[in-house]
C-alpha cells in the first residue's frame, strides 16, 4: 500500500562503529504510525466509494460551480458537455491519486496542466479557474468525510491525519493550473502583438490586402474609412524620441510601430486637421538655415527692403522653408509629418510622405509637416533632379575653397530664412549688414543668378533644401 503521507521518521547514518550518531531523532511513539496506517485505511475506503459515484460527484461539483463562480457559469452554458467532461476527467484523476499517489501523480498532473493551457486559450479568468479548482477540492473533501460518516462514524476523526496531504494535492495542482495558464497567456500575448505587428507593418508599407483591412482596422483600434497621417520619428536620446512622439499627436487616437531606425505612427485626424496633424506646426522650429520660423497673429507679410550694393531691392522672398515649425522641441529627435490621406489604404502613401518629410529635417533635430514645404518636397523626392539643379544653381561655388563656399552658402540659407533681411541675417551670422550684402553680390556675380527675381530665388531655395536635407 502506499502512503500518501511522508515517513514521520528520519535516522541518521550510523556512526563510524555501527552505532546511531549522537544526533539521533529519537523515535516519534509506535502508536503514530497505527494511526497513519488506520487513517489511510479510512481515506482508500471512502475513495473508493467515491470513485465508484463519480458521475454524481461530477454534477455536484458542475452545480457548485455554476452557482458560486459567475464566469465559470457562462463557460457551463456555452458548452455544457465540454465542461462536464473535464470536470468529470479533473475529479477522476484527483480521487485516483488518493489511492494511488504516486502511480496516478503524472497523469492527473497532466490533466490539470491541459485544463490551465485550455482555459487560457478560451480567455477565462485565472481567478475563476483556481476559485473552480478549490470548489473542488473542498467538495471532494465534504464527501469523503459524508461517506466515512455514513459507513463508520467512528472513524471520522482519523480522517484529520490525511487532511494535510489532501489540501496539499489541490494547492498543488492549483500552482500547476496557474503556471499552465500563465505560460499560454503569455505565448497568446507574443502571437497578437506579433499579429499586430505584421498587419501595422503591411499597412505602412503599402502591402496591405484589401481583404485584410477590416482585420487590420480592428486590430488596431482605428476605423477602415477615415482620415489619416504617418508621423515618422528618428534621431534624438530615447527620452527625447519619447517626448517627440508623445508631443506629435497629442490628443488625438494614434497606433505607433516602432521600427529598426524610424518610429512611426499612424495618427486619425479629425474633421478640422486639414493637412496633416494638427498639434505638429505651431511652436519651436529650426529652418536648415537657422530660421526664425513662420510669422503668426494673422499679420499680412512684411517687406522689409534693404538697398543691395548694386542698386538692386531685395524683399523678403517667399521661398519654402525645409525646417518648418513644430510641437516637438528642436534639439535631439527629428520628426516628420505626411499630409493627410483617406482611409487606411492609404497609408503607405502617408509614410512615405513622412519620410519625404523627414529627410527634410535637420539632423540637430525639429520637425517638419509637409504640408508645408511642398516645393521643396518635390525636389528632394527625385533625387536626379534634386541633383541637377542644385548642380545648375549651386555648382559654381565649387571652384572656390570649401571654407569660402560654405559661407557664402550659409549667409544665402540664412537671409532667405531671414526672408530676405540683410539686417536680420547679419544679427544671426553676427556680422554686419553690409557684409551680408557684399557676401550676397559675390554670389550674384559667381553663378549668374540674381536675387531679386523671383524665379531665381525659388530655384535657390529648392537647390538649399537638397543641400541641406539629410
Amino acid at each position: 500500500m502506499h502512503h500518501a503521507l511522508r515517513p514521520r521518521t528520519a535516522l541518521r547514518p550510523a556512526g563510524p562503529g555501527g552505532a546511531a550518531g549522537p544526533a539521533l531523532r529519537p523515535r516519534p511513539p509506535r502508536v503514530r504510525s497505527l494511526i497513519d496506517a488506520d487513517a489511510l485505511d479510512v481515506l482508500h475506503r471512502a475513495a473508493r466509494v467515491l470513485l465508484d459515484d463519480l458521475p454524481d460527484l461530477t454534477d455536484r461539483l458542475v452545480a457548485v460551480i455554476q452557482e458560486q463562480e459567475p464566469a465559470y457559469r457562462a463557460a457551463v452554458e456555452i458548452d455544457p458537455g465540454a465542461t462536464w467532461q473535464e470536470v468529470h476527467r479533473s475529479l477522476r484523476h484527483s480521487v485516483a491519486s488518493l489511492l494511488d499517489p504516486r502511480g496516478s501523480r503524472d497523469a492527473a498532473r497532466r490533466c490539470s496542466w491541459k485544463i490551465g493551457a485550455t482555459r487560457a486559450e478560451q480567455g477565462l479568468p485565472l481567478d475563476a479557474l483556481l476559485h473552480a479548482f478549490r470548489l473542488g477540492g473542498s467538495l471532494v473533501w465534504q464527501r469523503l468525510v459524508e461517506e466515512t460518516s455514513r459507513t463508520a462514524p467512528e472513524d471520522v476523526r482519523l480522517l484529520v491525519h490525511v487532511a494535510a496531504d489532501v489540501w496539499n494535492f489541490v494547492d498543488e495542482h492549483c500552482t500547476l493550473v496557474a503556471d499552465a495558464y500563465r505560460q499560454v497567456e503569455r505565448q497568446l500575448a507574443w502571437r497578437r502583438e506579433n499579429r499586430l505587428r505584421l498587419l501595422a507593418a503591411a499597412l505602412l508599407d503599402g502591402a496591405s490586402r484589401i481583404a485584410d483591412l477590416p482585420e487590420t482596422a480592428q486590430a488596431l483600434d482605428l476605423p477602415e474609412q477615415g482620415r489619416y497621417a504617418v508621423v515618422a520619428v528618428a534621431g534624438g536620446s530615447p527620452s527625447e524620441a519619447a517626448a517627440a512622439r508623445a508631443a506629435a499627436a497629442r490628443g488625438m487616437r494614434v497606433h505607433w510601430h516602432t521600427g529598426v531606425e524610424v518610429d512611426y505612427g499612424i495618427v486619425l485626424l479629425g474633421d478640422g486637421d486639414g493637412g496633416g496633424v494638427g498639434v505638429v506646426g505651431a511652436g519651436n522650429g529650426v529652418g536648415h538655415g537657422g530660421g526664425d520660423g513662420h510669422r503668426g497673429g494673422g499679420r499680412g507679410t512684411e517687406r522689409h527692403t534693404d538697398r543691395h550694393a548694386n542698386g538692386h531691392e531685395h524683399g523678403r522672398a517667399a521661398a519654402p522653408r525645409p525646417g518648418a515649425a513644430g510641437a516637438v522641441p528642436s534639439c535631439g529627435a527629428r520628426v516628420g509629418v505626411s499630409t493627410a490621406v483617406s482611409g487606411l489604404a492609404a497609408v503607405g502613401d502617408a509614410r512615405r510622405l513622412a519620410d519625404t518629410a523627414l529627410r527634410m529635417c535637420p539632423q540637430t533635430g525639429g520637425t517638419v509637416r509637409l504640408t508645408e514645404h511642398l516645393p521643396a518636397a518635390l525636389v528632394i523626392s527625385s533625387p536626379d533632379l534634386a541633383a541637377a539643379l542644385a548642380e545648375r544653381v549651386l555648382g559654381p561655388l565649387r571652384a572656390l575653397e570649401p571654407s569660402d563656399a560654405a559661407v557664402l552658402l550659409d549667409t544665402l540659407a540664412t537671409w532667405l530664412a531671414c526672408d530676405g533681411s540683410a539686417q536680420r541675417a547679419g544679427e544671426r551670422l553676427y556680422c554686419h549688414r553690409n557684409t551680408v550684402l557684399n557676401r550676397l553680390r559675390r554670389y550674384e556675380q559667381l553663378t549668374g543668378r540674381c536675387l531679386s527675381r523671383p524665379a531665381d530665388v525659388v530655384e535657390i531655395s529648392l537647390a538649399l533644401a537638397t543641400r541641406s536635407s539629410p
